[in-house]
């Protein structure tokens, strides 16, 4: 029997325990919990609500509609990564986080969201009725686009990645302005879902705009220990493994200078009592 799920559906009350209503529709039984309610519901009447399959397999309907639906397209926080599977993302439902499948996923694993990234789904219903995550469509954003406007130019911007092409990375703004960042233009490239802090170095004809993540100049620390200061502020722990002891290859990697380069940003940056150097790495130096 095909379940009802992913969407807004209306079931008829049948019965209730102390902690749940139960609601029927084509023969299945969905639970509607009580404390959800402002007012209690009537034996024979009609509740309706979104319908899902909770953690435990049990149907539910809730009267917290999450703006992911069916054919409706939302942001959401991821919340947990399985390698062998995909990762979950937090929509509003109150007992339950979709899967995005690993097929949807750049094949970089380094490169998957990570928890408290933002994707913006839709649901979908496999053919054994399991409810799934599924990142937005190209086509989709290009629909809901708004071509930026004004001039921009240096300006600093937030944007969410959202695509991952080896020519660069794509992004949308929260005003739904679309944005390019080429290789070259980022110290890092950036995973998929996550929320970036972009300067704005040009404008196309289409109002997509082309953005930067490096630092700008600074000529009191040099912009290669500028860059190593808003690596270390975008690190969770405003930590990075590295010291003047480390591999010239990885230091080059990881930073795209040398050696030498980065010893001298590292000396600059302590001698400004902006960071501090252990055996595990550098370090942030807080406020006070």
């Amino acid at each position: 029997m095909t379940m009802k799920i992913g969407d807004i559906i209306a079931a008829k009350v049948t019965d209730e325990n102390d902690h749940y209503y139960f609601a029927q529709v084509d023969g299945l039984t969905y639970q509607v919990d009580k404390q959800e309610l402002t007012d209690p519901l009537t034996i024979g009447g009609l509740v309706s609500g979104f319908a899902y399959e909770n953690n435990q397999h049990q149907l539910q309907i809730t009267k917290n509609i999450p703006a992911v639906r069916l054919g409706h397209y939302a942001w959401g926080t991821v919340t947990d990564i399985r390698r062998d599977l995909g990762v979950f993302v937090d929509i509003g439902l109150p007992n339950k986080d979709v899967v995005v499948s690993i097929d949807e996923l750049p094949t970089i694993k380094e490169l998957w969201p990570q928890r408290g990234d933002q994707l913006m789904i839709t649901l979908r219903v496999d053919n054994k009725d399991r409810l799934w995550g599924e990142l937005i469509s190209m086509e989709m954003l290009q629909a809901v686009r708004i071509p930026a406007k004004g001039d921009l130019k240096n300006k600093n911007v937030q944007a969410t990645v959202f695509r991952l092409k080896m020519v660069g990375s794509y992004v949308i703004t929260p005003d739904f302005n679309f944005g390019f960042i080429h290789p070259d233009e980022r110290i890092r490239e950036p995973r998929m879902g996550e929320v970036v802090q972009a300067r704005v170095i040009g404008m196309r004809p289409d109002g997509i705009l082309n953005l930067s993540l490096k630092p700008r100049a600074y000529e009191a620390i040099g912009e290669d220990a500028q860059m190593i200061l808003t690596l270390l502020e975008r690190s969770s722990d405003r930590t990075l493994p590295f010291t003047d002891k480390s591999d010239p290859v990885a230091i080059k990697r990881y930073f795209s200078m040398s050696k030498g380069q980065f010893k001298r940003a590292v000396g600059n940056l302590m001698k400004a009592g902006k960071i501090t150097q252990d055996l595990e790495g550098l370090h942030l130096k807080t406020e006070g």
